[in-house]
């Protein structure tokens, strides 16, 4: 069972028929992406001598080649480790030491930093710069058949941004990946081979897992021309690519439902927007169902279980004469249908509907575990449920609410922030003695990042901690405020009380 079958049989059954777009532009058809592909992946088993199971990352913006080295991964039988290109130099690092990646497919926008790595991170040998030369050789080589994967053989390494210490990577398997393509088809929708999807968040990301069902299916993968999407581009797509569909972030839906461009215009040829990551604000969900009209689905889910635990449909967005229409919407939807969802108490017992707990799920769409990481696995798959860590409760049909979000993560512009990792770096500045970071909701970015800082004599300035913190983190997680304060509030046992620090920001 290998998902690059799937670009297999498309070459075969639709040869002649878009596959990979960029803007309008036909990049490759199904026949053409096959070969390359194929080639692709014998370059990587012949000529960069990897084995099924080694890792290959990929460091890059989206673009077309993003996805022809992904599949050439699968091909090849190996582990793809799609990596957040917006993470600074050393967090890059980490990821590519922590899974042993030895080959790295990069663009020329990274290539700088990637290339640094070779010689740091130890099992680091090569990197591929796509386009370029050394990409050229890749899919000049010698094609090879597809190398048979088992639907427990690993296939993404999905590394979430740690909540304590560094990042964990969720092993998604073959079997895991098809899962949460089939029940795209059960909770979303239908997918032909006429239709289109959208690649304008990152493929490291939903987009690349909401790709892979309209793969299967022979859509076609469009990536904009731009890098990123505004209303005119969007209609110019949508006229060249009919049916399309795209996964964004609700700051994403929100400017573009406030797109001129957009108001009053022929969206016939849109199919569904789906929306996750960050909770949509009623008021900005009735703005974008005024624009879109019934288009909307919403997915809450984690890396660990790959964007499948509930959801509101379309049917349930367009079902607005139900008296309990305004509260479902601000729900997390309905649990999905290949999964089983609970809320627990402190000793991992159910709860009935109207009280909080933690969240659960199991499913044949749940991770394997963390890679090489057996005791984080052990805790979080514990009883044979994934712990989330967020805490939510179900009403009396069935929709899940969530009331506070895993362990004080903030989630900006759709990506995901743990505090821990931006307090490490303003703590490694000498005159900062504590720091705590927190969440502040922001209108734009649905959160912004707030430090409160205890600070030595003379106190730094707030230039100092935003250079601090560029030296180390990637830029999207540098606080855009600070607050200095002679002490943070802590409870009996020393742990400091977010919380009240929230309330302060409130």
């Amino acid at each position: 069972m290998n998902l690059a079958s799937w670009v297999e049989r498309n070459g075969r059954r639709l040869r002649d028929r878009p596959a990979l777009a960029e803007g309008t532009r036909v990049h490759a058809t199904w026949a053409e992406l096959a070969a390359r592909v194929a080639a692709a992946a014998g370059g990587m088993r012949d000529e960069l001598g990897l084995a099924p199971g080694d890792r290959v990352a990929i460091v890059m913006r989206n673009r077309p080649e993003y996805l022809e080295a992904q599949f050439a991964a699968w091909h090849a039988g190996l582990v793809a480790v799609p990596v957040n290109a917006r993470l600074h130099r050393e967090e890059i690092a980490y990821v590519l030491g922590h899974s042993g990646t030895q080959v790295v497919v990069t663009d020329e926008e990274h290539a700088s930093d990637v290339e640094a790595l070779v010689g740091s991170v130890a099992s680091l040998r090569t990197v591929v710069v796509a386009p370029g030369p050394s990409w050229d050789a890749l899919i000049g080589a010698d094609p090879i058949s597809l190398v048979d994967r088992g639907p427990d053989d690993a296939a993404w390494l999905f590394y979430t941004s740690g909540t304590t210490g560094q990042p964990k990577g969720a092993t998604l398997t073959m079997g895991n990946l098809l899962m949460a393509s089939l029940s795209y088809y059960a909770d979303i929708g239908a997918i032909a081979d006429h239709d289109s999807v959208l690649h304008a968040a990152p493929l490291s990301h939903g987009a690349g897992l909401y790709g892979l069902p309209h793969v299967a299916k022979g859509a076609v993968s469009v990536i904009p021309a731009s890098g990123g999407l505004d209303g005119p581009e969007l209609l110019e797509l949508l006229e060249r690519w009919p049916g399309m569909s795209f996964f964004a972030a609700p700051l994403m839906v929100r400017r573009l439902a406030g797109d001129p461009a957009l108001r009053d215009a022929d969206l016939t040829a849109l199919k569904t927007i789906i929306y996750g990551g960050a909770p949509m604000y009623l008021a900005d969900l009735e703005d974008a169902l005024e624009t879109f009209g019934p288009r909307l689905a919403q997915i809450y889910g984690q890396g660990e279980t790959p964007m499948t635990i509930t959801g509101l449909s379309k049917a349930d967005h367009g079902d607005r004469d139900h008296p309990r229409w305004r509260e479902r919407m601000q729900s997390v939807g309905f649990p999905r249908t290949d999964v089983e969802v609970r809320v627990f108490d402190d000793d991992d017992q159910p709860l009935p509907a109207g009280q909080e707990g933690e969240v659960v799920v199991r499913g044949r769409v749940v991770m394997a575990g963390y890679w090489n990481q057996p005791e984080a696995t052990a805790e979080t798959l514990r009883g044979g449920w994934l712990h989330t860590g967020d805490i939510g409760s179900f009403d009396d049909d069935g929709f899940l609410t969530l009331h506070d979000r895993s362990k004080d993560l903030i989630i900006s512009g759709g990506m995901n922030i743990y505090p821990r990792e931006v307090e490490e770096a303003l703590l490694t500045h000498p005159q900062v003695e504590a720091v705590a970071v927190v969440g502040r909701p922001d209108p734009e970015w649905g959160e912004s990042v707030v430090a409160f800082v205890v600070a030595g004599d003379p106190a730094p300035t707030e230039a100092e901690l935003d250079q601090t913190c560029l030296d180390r983190i990637a830029r999207f997680k540098r606080p855009k405020d600070y607050h200095f304060v002679d002490a943070l509030p802590v409870n009996n046992y020393g742990k400091v009380l977010k919380r009240e620090l929230r309330e302060r920001l409130r």
